[in-house]
């Protein structure tokens, strides 16, 4: 009688055993899939079709649709119609994107650099107001007294990479709001194998024309994607002095 419970308890044991080891081997973890993240700027070819549009002083927004998807693109300013279709390669998206002459916020905005009304015609083409430059004052502006001139910060970029300078100079053009800060090109009459025109970035404002004085950060072979490449710019700059073109 021993003997036969004796075995019956072997048998349930053996059996416990059996079914624990395959619960194991059936209830691993999965392996964690590896996230993917989609970078910022893009290249990929797009054709959209403009549904509304709103122009700026400087840019033209328009809602467009692309395979059924609704977003918002920003290039400089255009002529467009509703129902256009455009196309483009190159962009570079902007999350909670303020815009400071619109008073308005987008989820998120693509800004595109270089859009045209053909697939193959790169005649009417625009691009990025900030990549074009002005066109060259004819007159010089008073140097700053130990600072530095349009001429001396490109033909000496490396030299003063991340050093502070100042540098007094006109300004030609403004771009504001754009990726948190203001786009402020300057010239002052003098130019280094052809570069006379300096782009400062400022959390301050200057207008056109304005004579100022700016006191900022060297930085060379900036280069934030989708096309926007700078050889030479000064960032993180303060309005030191400022008055209007006489």
């Amino acid at each position: 009688m021993k003997k036969i419970i004796y075995a019956a308890l072997a048998i349930l044991v053996v059996a416990f055993l059996v079914y624990t080891v395959s619960t194991q081997k059936n209830n691993k973890p999965e392996p964690q899939k590896q996230e993917q993240v989609n970078n910022s700027s893009t290249s990929a070819m797009h054709t959209v079709k403009v549904k509304d549009f709103i122009n700026t002083s400087n840019y033209t927004y328009m809602q467009v649709e692309e395979n059924g998807n609704d977003y918002w693109i920003a290039v400089t300013k255009m002529p467009v119609n509703k129902g256009e279709t455009l196309y483009f390669a190159k962009s570079m998206e902007m999350k909670d994107f303020h815009s400071t002459e619109l008073n308005r916020t987008f989820d998120k905005v693509l800004f595109v650099d270089g859009i045209a009304k053909s697939p193959n015609n790169k005649n009417g083409t625009f691009t990025h107001p900030e990549i074009n430059k002005s066109p060259e004052i004819n007159q010089k502006v008073t140097p700053l007294p130990g600072g530095k001139t349009v001429k001396d910060i490109f033909a000496n970029s490396n030299e003063l990479s991340g050093k502070t300078v100042r540098i007094r100079g006109e300004v030609v053009k403004v771009n504001s709001g754009i990726m948190g800060r203001n786009w402020i090109h300057i010239q002052d009459g003098t130019s280094s194998n052809g570069q006379y025109d300096l782009l400062v970035t400022t959390n301050q404002e200057a207008k056109m024309g304005d004579i100022v004085v700016f006191e900022g950060k060297v930085s060379i072979n900036k280069d934030f994607g989708a096309g926007y490449k700078y050889p030479v710019m000064i960032e993180e700059a303060k309005v030191i002095s400022g008055n209007k073109k006489s």
